[in-house]
């Protein structure tokens, strides 16, 4: 049987991406966008399997209505996908407060807002699966990427005691962590950008990668996407799918380093209980 899919930001990148893969597997794909008119030329070539959906992830009074719409119109949600996103570069010290929180927001509270509006229909089911686009940064971190990153880290965090929490009712959880991919996210325009006070180097050179990086990213998103569908379809689905060349290295190396450090004071770090 066909599955439903609720994809946010489906009107480019990764969302558009896995759009186009449910489709092509037969399934049925509600493409949430602030601007839904980006998906015209999908509703048009498949308009019994892709219907656009207004809907801003950072309007959280909105979600649950759409949710519910959603519902009362194909009978059920069978996979949710939290997409929606854009990149954000500045030192810790230049991102303004109202810069850090409208990345939660968009990052990790709409997010949880849709997870909390979905899950009692997949639970009632005893089925389906919820994808968190998350990205290699959710795992690790460098300089001038401190925000975005720590949204990254916050929805990693919630998804993995999600999963230990949905086990029971057969849910999924897949964590996709991307590394450089062919989309949007570095656009001019679309890439948020703090205050450079030119006082960090290390985040001016962050800047610079992602200024120069739209267009020749290595990562092919329609690539991703069919590994995305056929790590839900796996019989043993894994927590976190790192993507790319260039993003597994690094997750990789990042896993080494933590290790390393942990080892070299390990013998320290466990003597720290109370004498006997």
């Amino acid at each position: 049987m066909s599955k439903v899919w609720l994809v946010t930001g489906a009107s480019s990148g990764f969302g558009r991406a896995i759009t186009v893969a449910a489709v092509a597997a037969g399934d049925v794909v509600i493409g949430a966008a602030r601007r839904p008119e980006a998906l015209d030329d999908l509703v048009a070539a498949h308009p019994d399997q892709v219907e656009a959906l207004r809907l801003d992830v950072t309007d959280l009074t909105a979600i649950d209505t759409a949710v519910q719409d959603v519902v009362a119109r194909h009978g059920r949600i069978d996979v949710l996908v939290n997409n929606a996103g854009r990149a954000h570069v500045g030192a810790v010290e230049e991102t303004a407060d109202a810069e850090l929180r409208g990345l939660f927001d968009l990052h990790f509270f709409g997010p949880a807002a849709l997870v909390r509006a979905v899950l009692p229909h997949l639970r009632e089911r005893r089925s389906g699966a919820i994808v968190q686009m998350s990205s290699m940064g959710g795992q690790m971190s460098f300089a001038g990427f401190g925000a975005y990153s720590a949204t990254k880290f916050a929805l990693e965090g919630l998804s993995e005691a999600l999963a230990d929490e949905v086990r029971e009712y057969g849910i999924k959880v897949l964590i996709v962590e991307p590394g450089a991919f062919r989309t949007s996210l570095f656009e001019a325009g679309r890439a948020g950008a703090s205050s450079d006070t030119g006082a960090y180097s290390r985040a001016g050179e962050t800047r610079g990668f992602v200024s120069g990086g739209h267009g020749s990213q290595p990562g092919d998103p329609a690539k991703a996407a069919a590994l995305i569908l056929a790590a839900l379809e796996a019989e043993h689905t894994p927590l976190r799918l790192p993507l790319g060349d260039d993003g597994v290295t690094a997750v990789l190396a990042h896993l080494d380093q933590v290790r390393e450090d942990i080892t070299a004071w390990e013998k320290r770090t466990r003597a720290t209980a109370f004498d006997a």
